[in-house]
């Protein structure tokens, strides 16, 4: 998915914060579960809850005003957990920005689930 850094998400030093970076990968696995058919809202709505368990990000070269990227997300399951494998690379060139590991479990009702409903979501992506 395609984005570009806007002026308020960067630094004094004219780069990305940090934390920025995760907002990124979490507005792509936002944009992925549309594209699946779903939503964080109807997911809700329906009483699922998919939450953080851990992320692990490595930074590998800061992005800066104006300058355009992608998204890049992949993913598989690991019993109840769901792990997203996400990269950002610089646009034209795709060098490489980050690379995430998300993982994620799921809540229905409240209580800690096996995330069946989402693996059947996500079934063409596992």
């Amino acid at each position: 998915m395609p984005m570009r850094v806007r002026d308020y998400e960067v630094d004094s030093q004219g780069i990305v914060n940090n934390a920025v970076y995760l907002h990124y990968l979490e507005h792509t696995r936002h944009e992925f579960c549309r594209a699946a058919g779903t939503s964080f809202r109807s997911m809700q709505e329906a009483g699922i809850d998919p939450v953080l368990r851990g992320v692990s990000i490595e930074y590998l070269r800061p992005l800066g005003l104006g300058e355009d990227m992608v998204s890049k997300l992949a993913m598989r399951r690991d019993g109840a957990r769901f792990v997203f494998i996400q990269d950002i690379y610089s646009l034209p060139d795709l060098e490489p920005v980050v690379r995430a590991e998300v993982t994620v479990v799921c809540l229905e009702k409240g209580r800690l689930s096996r995330g069946e409903v989402l693996a059947e979501a996500f079934a063409k992506y596992l």
